[in-house]
């Protein structure tokens, strides 16, 4: 089978690595890819937000299979656009990746079929989503509705920032459209966690759970980010708790979403928090996360192509998973600078040499191959991606895999898996 992947960061590469140990993958193609995925397959310069050239090349090259990684074209309609021409593709349809593509939407969904999350108010003016704060005080979140690159929630101390907040994204447009309308909600406190399944429209297949690492700097400070490393598994969720989290938000979301006439296929990404009382929703994503995608799809040893085509085919109910009882953990090197400005083309070296670590895979993401040598052209570059028979042990192998890249303009946090390593801590006392 030729298979053609869509976009270009790490989470894209870590799918292309899975998907090319398959033995029915006969071809690899990518669009537009990164240096390390031009590796493995075969890169196209067609954007990702590109809907109608990917058409055309998806068409040109006959491709048996699309896996589209990224948000942008789902929401888009890509799928869509792809199965009316015959195309089989990986993914939700437009009208069921509104389910990232809208937070109300998906707010909506979550109080009609009883799945627990956070209080909310939707706004389309400024002056209602300010009394809404002022009734319900703070600490409160503010959500740009729309797309806005991962930089739509605003989680604010006070009502003054609030109100900051509703003026940024609805009269300053700081997100464009996205922030025409917003949700205004309830702010809750737990331990966060990311919670994975393929889902073929009426069978959902849990993958293993993750955690990342939002913002920038040590210790959880700094502003957010699209995420700076991630382990997995996440001890957070303990097999009872995710069998809570499948009854009570996975099932009824697609069951509802089923009887709403928008059936979900895909990877449905929640992004949860975890409370005394249980699980509760934080937001939907309608693909896989980046950087949790690396580490999950490390410890995943069965076969990748298979298990997509199944959700495709609608087949899942026949599909059993098997995994390894490795750890895994991602560590993101970002340029010096994100997520504000930061330089670009800058080299590269050792990538080769921190791969001679046992158990050390590093993704590429914002990377481009020129002249021979590797250029950092984005924000998160590289995933240094190490396995071990424990967190610390793939902890201890990531780190010592960065000491041998030669990337100067570079950074990263040097305390990612802190949870997991305290939550050990705090059992053994």
């Amino acid at each position: 089978m030729k298979v053609l992947v869509v976009g270009s960061g790490g989470r894209e590469h870590a799918l292309c690595w899975a998907i090319a140990k398959s033995p029915k993958c006969k071809e690899l193609i990518c669009a537009p890819g990164n240096a390390g995925i031009s590796d493995l397959a075969r890169c196209v310069d067609v954007s990702a937000d590109d809907v109608a050239a990917l058409v055309a090349l998806a068409q040109s090259e006959k491709v048996g299979l699309v896996v589209i990684g990224p948000e942008a074209p789902l929401v888009a309609g890509l799928v869509d656009r792809l199965e009316a021409v015959g195309i089989k593709a990986f993914g939700p349809s437009a009208a069921a990746a509104a389910i990232e593509g809208s937070k109300g939407m998906m707010k909506d969904l979550c109080a009609h079929y009883n799945i627990p999350t956070a209080d909310y108010e939707r706004f389309d003016e400024p002056d209602g989503a300010k009394e809404y704060i002022r009734a319900h005080g703070a600490p409160i979140v503010v959500k740009a509705d729309g797309l806005a690159a991962g930089k739509g929630v605003i989680l604010c101390r006070n009502e003054n920032e609030a109100y900051a907040a509703i003026d940024h994204m609805m009269i300053e447009e700081a997100f464009g459209s996205a922030g025409a309308e917003v949700v205004v909600e309830e702010f809750m406190t737990g331990e966060e966690a990311s919670f994975f399944a393929i889902v073929d429209g009426e069978h959902a297949l849990p993958l293993v759970a993750a955690q990342d690492h939002k913002a920038a700097y040590d210790g959880d400070e700094g502003p957010n980010t699209g995420g700076m490393g991630a382990y997995s598994p996440a001890p957070v969720v303990d097999a009872a708790m995710a069998k809570r989290i499948m009854n009570e938000i996975i099932l009824p979301t697609i069951k509802g979403m089923a009887r709403d006439g928008t059936p979900y296929r895909g990877v449905l990404f929640a992004g949860l928090m975890i409370t005394d009382t249980g699980p509760r929703l934080i937001e939907y994503n309608c693909r896989f996360g980046d950087p949790e995608c690396q580490p999950i799809l490390s410890r995943l040893n069965s076969d990748l192509l298979e298990l997509l085509m199944a959700a495709v085919d609608g087949k899942l109910d026949k599909v059993k998973l098997k995994w390894s009882r490795s750890s895994a953990l991602t560590v993101v090197m970002a340029a010096k600078g994100y997520p504000g400005s930061y330089q670009k083309n800058t080299e590269i070296k050792g990538i080769d040499n921190a791969e001679q670590i046992a158990g050390v895979k590093v993704f590429h993401a914002g990377t481009v191959k020129k002249d021979g040598r590797i250029r950092a052209v984005g924000g998160r570059v590289l995933g240094v991606t190490a396995t071990g028979k424990s967190i610390a042990v793939a902890q201890k192998r990531a780190y010592a895999a960065i000491e041998r890249i030669d990337w100067p303009e570079g950074f990263i946090r040097t305390d990612i898996g802190w949870r997991a390593m305290d939550r050990k801590k705090t059992k053994k006392t």
